[in-house]
Parts: C-alpha cells; sequence; structure tokens
C-alpha cells in the first residue's frame, strides 16, 4: 500500500500594514533636517561659551572682592575666607558716597532730558512734514561717524567760553544729544499704525496731544531700553569728566576708581571691591528692565 504523504500546509502571506500604523511611523529626518538640528546645536554651544565668557570676569571680581589680600591672587573662584571688610574700608577712607552720587545724579538728569528730546525730535522726524525734513535727519545721523576724540577739544574750548568748566552743567549738557537715540526713536515711529493718530487728529487733538498722549505711552518699551543704555553710557563716563572738572566734589565714580587705584595700586582687594560697587547699580538696572530691552528689539525694526 503505498503510503500517503501530506503536502505542508502553505503560509500565510504578511499582513500590509494598516494605513494608521504608516501615519504614526516618523518620517527618516533629511538632510535639511539634520543640518538644522547641527547647526542649532552650535549656535547652542557657542551662546553658552559666550556666556560663561562674559560672566565669568564678574564673578571673580565679586569673589576677589571678598577675600582677604593675601587671598586675592589665590586662583580660587570660590573664596576660602569672606570678608567684608575690603567694602567697609572703601566707604571710610574714600567719599565714595560722594562719587556715587554725582555718577547717579548726572546720569538720571542727562537720561531723563535726552529721552524727552530725542522722543520729541523722532516724532517730529517721523511724522510732520516740513522743508528739509530728510536732510536734517541725514546731518544728525551723519553725526555716528564722527567718533568722541574728533569733537572732545572744540567741545571742551565752547564749555570754557560758556563758563561750564567744574559745574554739573559742564557734565550734563554736552553728552545730552544723542544721535543714536534720536535714530532709534525714529525708526520705531515709523512703524507705528498712522490710524490712531489720525483718529486723536479728527477728534481734535494737536501734534502735542498725540504726541504726549498715545505716542509716548506706546514707547515704553524702546524709551525703557534706551534708558538703560544712556544711564550705563553716562555711569561709564571718564574721558569728559577726566577734562572738564577739577573740583573734588564733582568727581564721579570712574574717577574715583581711578584714583584710587593709583593710591591702593597694590591693594587689589580694595580696588575689586570699588569696582564691584560701581558694577552692582548697573547689573541690578540690566535685571530689572531686560524684558524692556528684548521687547524693544523685537519691536523696532529698522525700515
Amino acid at each position: 500500500m503505498a503510503s500517503e504523504t501530506s503536502a505542508p500546509a502553505a503560509s500565510a502571506p504578511p499582513a500590509a500594514p494598516s494605513a494608521q500604523a504608516q501615519a504614526k511611523a516618523p518620517a527618516p529626518a533629511g538632510p535639511g533636517v539634520r543640518t538644522a538640528r547641527s547647526g542649532r546645536a552650535g549656535l547652542t554651544v557657542l551662546a553658552v561659551l559666550v556666556s560663561v565668557m562674559s560672566v565669568l570676569p564678574v564673578l571673580w571680581m565679586l569673589s576677589s572682592a571678598l577675600k582677604p589680600r593675601d587671598q586675592v591672587t589665590d586662583g580660587k573662584l570660590i573664596p576660602d575666607d569672606v570678608t567684608l571688610q575690603n567694602f567697609v574700608y572703601v566707604f571710610t577712607e574714600v567719599p565714595f558716597v560722594r562719587y556715587l552720587w554725582n555718577s547717579f545724579f548726572i546720569s538720571a538728569v542727562i537720561t531723563v532730558v535726552a529721552l524727552l528730546l530725542h522722543s520729541m525730535a523722532a516724532y517730529a522726524l517721523a511724522r510732520l512734514r516740513f522743508p528739509g525734513r530728510e536732510t536734517l535727519f541725514m546731518m544728525i545721523f551723519s553725526t555716528l561717524l564722527i567718533t568722541a576724540p574728533v569733537v572732545l577739544i572744540p567741545l571742551f574750548l565752547v564749555a570754557r567760553e560758556l563758563g561750564m568748566l567744574d559745574t554739573y552743567a559742564g557734565l550734563i549738557i554736552p553728552a545730552i544729544f544723542n544721535a543714536f537715540g534720536i535714530f532709534l526713536l525714529r525708526q520705531f515711529y515709523l512703524g507705528l499704525p498712522r490710524e490712531l493718530e489720525e483718529a486723536a487728529i479728527v477728534d481734535g487733538c494737536g501734534h502735542w496731544r498725540v504726541y504726549w498722549s498715545i505716542v509716548l505711552p506706546m514707547s515704553k518699551p524702546i524709551l525703557s531700553a534706551l534708558a538703560v543704555f544712556f544711564f550705563l553710557a553716562n555711569w561709564n563716563a571718564f574721558i569728559w569728566p577726566l577734562i572738564v572738572t577739577n573740583d573734588p566734589d564733582l568727581t564721579v565714580i570712574q574717577l574715583g576708581i581711578s584714583a584710587f587705584q593709583g593710591q591702593y595700586s597694590s591693594n587689589w582687594n580694595y580696588i575689586l571691591a570699588a569696582a564691584t560697587i560701581a558694577a552692582l547699580p548697573m547689573l541690578a538696572l540690566f535685571f530689572a528692565f531686560q524684558r524692556q530691552i528684548v521687547e524693544s528689539v523685537k519691536t523696532s525694526g529698522i525700515k
């Protein structure tokens, strides 16, 4: 009897993947996506390196200001012995409070007056129509190409003729004008919608009322950023106060630190304590207005 052999059962074909599974499967990253990711990672690493390089000197200055004299140059970021005697010495042996007050008063007055005058000039150059407007703006803008040492001697001669040497006026008035502030505010005003101003004019508002009640409140972000820039520039002013003043009662913080360094050239703990005192107000001002600075960068594009 012939034996019957059963044929092997045929294997079933694999099921085709469903449309839902195909939709969930991640698409392979193309070369463009990989390039974008690598570029973003490279920018992140660069930003971290730049941030560390910027913050490290400030941390080293603060750390050294808290060290005794014999540990300032030990190379350690975290001090072994923390002392506040360096700050006490700076405030007791030197009229540092007077230096701080002079710098604060001069910087604050320049900032407030400059923002008011610059915003009015920028509004006129952006919105008002008068003959020679563009020529006047180009003349103001061209002053950005002139460096400070070029006008230093003529400015000193003018200040001397006007009797402004060794006065607060000599420290304040020449520093008020800044073409950069007028330029930046004009570009910001050009981006404001005209409909708001036209509606106010229809309601009977003049140019001054439109500027004061509508344009100025809308300018808070850019004005806050410029306030930080102006205050910082005048807080760190050194050359012009050195030339225009000889009165010790008018000494600003930067001249005070320079004289302090000449007197205590080997005592770096005192010098760095004085530098820390001068830097802390600016750091606090920046952190207080950093949101406004970022907002002004976003909303004041050049047109």
